[in-house]
């Protein structure tokens, strides 16, 4: 996928230690749990550590000072010029430690919640206008109806939420895939958030892959910090999860060695899209799990508590796509399926779309078609399944015959037999098995 030239507002970099709006005490113990976690004593190694400009690291280095926390030290050597350096006093390293017993989180300045819900409303998945040609060209390796897209893009559009359903096999995965690649655009995803004058880490390498890396001169007091670096600039993230979804993995998670708080995966998804793939093979009920997600799809807030017990409204700006084999009556009731917003059936290829794909297939792997091989196929082996045709099905017959060639160690060339002995492994016939 190329990346494009994201249009989402960045985060203004904080100017002042009073534009930060968290709790003072909060960051003047971040400050001292940081320079006594990582040994850093100059200013141009502590901002990029805190994720502050130089001048708002400066003016908590200064508050440390004055509260006799922090002292100078003066030049250490000359490769500093004339940078000052500082170090902790006998009071703020027992304030360090203090602090660490309380949390053990240093680093990055964490984001207050409510001005994270800021940047959330400017880089909305619902601000999003993905065209037909950009859904077309990241569905290049589908061979799609084009009535299929017809559905899908004004459903990708809108940033509501999606159920696709159907056969087993026939790609509703890859069409999840092939919507997050049509997205194309970055969003800041904060490295913390603060609530409560708790940490919420959100920032996940596993989740969020970078957009860009945007280097500045570390040796310029006066260096340009184009947004703000509490925040990572990401392509919009995609969580997609299966049959190991569970209702507890929606909740904050909490360390209680350290102390913080992790987000849990829809909140990592904010600006993206969360996939609930194979829905109906989970533990928790198909019903139970969109009954958790009522809220958050009607009214874009979803509800977390902290270990205290306090519930509190963090943004909901994600598309939602459920895909699963069951139909959605067997499921899920009427109440449920009314708050999912798009339904789209995904059903298995017409016969010419079929032959699209085996030839595709054939070609990118090297396998020759063969007409009496396919002629077989069509009018003696899918009669016998009602010539019920689906996506997965060339790979499948294709991969089995490559198979066998490779055994018998004769070049790849279908035949009505290779066909035949392929189609054995497709299906399994329901048979009594005496123990």
């Amino acid at each position: 996928m190329t990346m494009q030239q994201t249009s989402v507002m960045a985060p203004p970099a904080p100017k002042r230690l009073e534009e930060m709006k968290l709790p003072v005490v909060m960051m003047r113990d971040i400050l001292l749990k940081t320079m006594f976690r990582k040994s850093l004593d100059m200013v141009t190694d502590l901002a990029p550590a805190l994720c502050l400009p130089i001048p708002v690291t400066q003016e908590l280095i200064d508050m440390g000072r004055d509260q006799r926390l922090i002292e100078a030290t003066g030049t250490l050597n000359a490769n500093n010029g004339s940078e000052m350096g500082y170090q902790l006093t006998d009071a703020g390293k027992a304030r360090a430690l203090d602090a660490l017993k309380q949390s053990e989180y240093f680093g990055a300045m964490p984001v207050p919640l409510a001005v994270y819900r800021e940047q959330v409303e400017r880089q909305s998945i619902r601000n999003i206008m993905v065209s037909r040609a950009q859904l077309t060209n990241a569905m290049g390796h589908l061979v799609l109806p084009d009535s299929l897209l017809d559905h899908l893009g004004p459903a990708v559009s809108a940033g509501r939420s999606i159920l696709m359903y159907g056969p087993p096999g026939n790609g509703k995965s890859s069409i999840s895939n092939g919507i997050r690649d049509a997205l194309g655009d970055w969003v800041y995803v904060p490295r913390a958030i603060e609530y409560a004058g708790q940490v919420i880490t959100v920032y996940d390498p596993i989740v969020h892959v970078i957009a860009e890396e945007q280097v500045d001169d570390p040796n310029s007091l006066r260096r340009v910090t184009r947004f703000d670096r509490r925040y990572v600039c990401c392509e919009r993230p995609t969580v997609i999860t299966g049959g190991e979804l569970s209702l507890d993995m929606l909740d904050l998670v909490f360390n209680p060695v350290a102390r913080t708080y992790q987000a849990p995966l829809q909140l990592k998804s904010t600006g993206g899209i969360f996939i609930v793939d194979d829905l109906g093979r989970q533990a928790e009920s198909p019903q139970s799990l969109v009954n958790r997600w009522i809220v958050p799809l009607e009214e874009s807030k979803d509800i977390l508590s902290l270990q205290s017990g306090e519930k509190f409204e963090v943004p909901f700006d994600t598309l939602v796509i459920f895909s699963t084999n069951f139909h959605p009556n067997e499921i899920f009731d009427q109440a449920a399926l009314r708050r999912i917003f798009f339904k789209i059936k995904i059903d298995g290829p017409n016969q010419a779309n079929f032959l699209k794909i085996f030839a595709m297939v054939a070609r990118k792997k090297n396998m020759a078609l063969d007409e009496p091989s396919l002629v077989h196929l069509l009018k003696v082996k899918y009669p016998t399944i009602g010539n019920v045709y689906a996506n997965y099905q060339p790979v499948f017959l294709i991969d089995q015959m490559i198979a066998i060639c490779d055994f018998e160690g004769i070049p790849y060339k279908m035949s009505p037999q290779l066909i035949d002995r392929a189609w054995s492994n497709m299906f399994v016939k329901d048979e009594v098995i005496v123990k």
